[in-house]
Order: structure tokens, then sequence, then C-alpha cells
């Protein structure tokens, strides 16, 4: 996770179990106010860090810097299921 936190250590720190961590992740449940606030405590960042949305690129360099972060992933199954679960839960249809 970002700033070397594991998922359990971040839960613990913003006070939500695992597994609601988990599915705010992986983009089945909604993080609450209160659990956005502390998200941007322990990262020490502002709202606007977290919700800009001004650094997105064309499609097309998007593609290429995924696909160039995956391959720098190297043979590590944790981060290869990480990818695995990310993309399966983008590619559900709603």
């Amino acid at each position: 996770m970002a700033n070397g936190y594991t998922q359990e250590k971040l839960s613990e720190l913003i006070e939500i179990s695992q597994r609601a961590l988990s599915s705010i992740e992986l983009g089945n449940n909604f993080a609450t106010s209160e659990t956005i606030d502390k998200i941007i405590k322990v990262f020490n960042i502002t709202a606007e860090d977290l919700f800009a949305i001004d650094y997105l690129k064309e499609s097309s360099e998007l593609l290429k810097m995924i696909n160039k972060n995956i391959s720098e992933i190297g043979d590590n199954p944790e981060k290869h299921e990480i990818v695995y679960n990310l993309t399966k839960s983008l590619s559900r249809k709603h």
C-alpha cells in the first residue's frame, strides 16, 4: 500500500475493519466522510490531493503507463494478486 502501510496497519490507523478497507479499495463500497477524513490525516494530504482529477492523461498514455507498471512488478505473486483483484473489480458489469 501507499507509504508502506499494510492493509492491516492502515485499517487500524483509520479505525475500520480490514474487510471494510478491502471493500473500499475494490470499489465495492464507499468510504464514509469520517473515514476519508482519517485517510487524509494518515497520509498528510489535502482533500484536493485525494480527489484531484486534473492529472488524468489520454487513454493511450495511461495504458502505456499501466503496462509499464505491471511489467515492473516482476515475479511478485502478492502484487500479481492485487493487480488481478483490481482489474477484476473494474471489469465487473454493474
